[in-house]
């Protein structure tokens, strides 16, 4: 990946001469190159400011979030038998302390907004917009992860998106993955 970029991580996507990294441009430039006319962000009022919100606020705040309590969960399971009880003792307490008050504020806050939406998506209007395409990855983490943590809305979310035909398609296509099934659809 470092011939194709200079950090060396995906995402990544080139197209003709254009190489771009991160999700949010990447979703970003791919609706305005290929979108057709489809996904686009209202281009005033709430759901404007909705969009351009979510569409941050997913990599910048809840996916740190949700790989911290994923790299806690790790290092807990693959450090050694001999102090492992240790090292269960800090990150439960760092868990604790820490990421289940900030899971809380995380799921208040977007269970609300979901409420609010009349339309389900997270920009309001008919269709998803490029803070749905954000969106659905970290709340499918979670729910197919620790459903406990997922709300009514967030879960009719996560199921709203996984029967749209389009999603559907891409599963086809593309292949299923650790989050692409879970407790939305049993």
């Amino acid at each position: 990946m470092l011939a194709i970029h200079s950090l060396g991580k995906s995402p990544i996507i080139t197209d003709d001469t254009i190489t771009l990294a991160e999700s949010g441009p990447i979703i970003e430039y791919l609706i305005s190159r290929y979108g057709n006319g489809k996904f686009q962000t209202p281009a005033s009022g709430q759901g404007y400011i909705d969009n351009l919100y979510y569409t941050h606020y997913a990599e910048g705040s809840l996916m740190p979030t949700i790989v911290s309590k994923y790299i806690n969960d790790i290092v807990t399971a693959k450090t050694p038998f001999f102090i492992r009880p240790f090292a269960y003792l800090i990150f439960r307490g760092f868990n604790q302390q820490y990421l289940l008050p900030a899971f809380e504020k995380h799921f208040t806050m977007i269970e609300d907004h979901l409420n609010r939406t009349p339309t389900g998506w997270f920009a309001g209007g008919d269709v998803p917009t490029a803070a749905d395409f954000l969106m659905i990855f970290p709340l499918e983490a979670v729910v197919a992860t620790d459903p406990n943590l997922a709300r009514p809305k967030i879960l009719e979310y996560v199921r709203k998106v996984h029967d749209r035909p389009a999603y559907q398609r891409a599963l086809e296509k593309g292949g299923k993955y650790a989050y692409s099934e879970g407790p939305v659809h049993g």
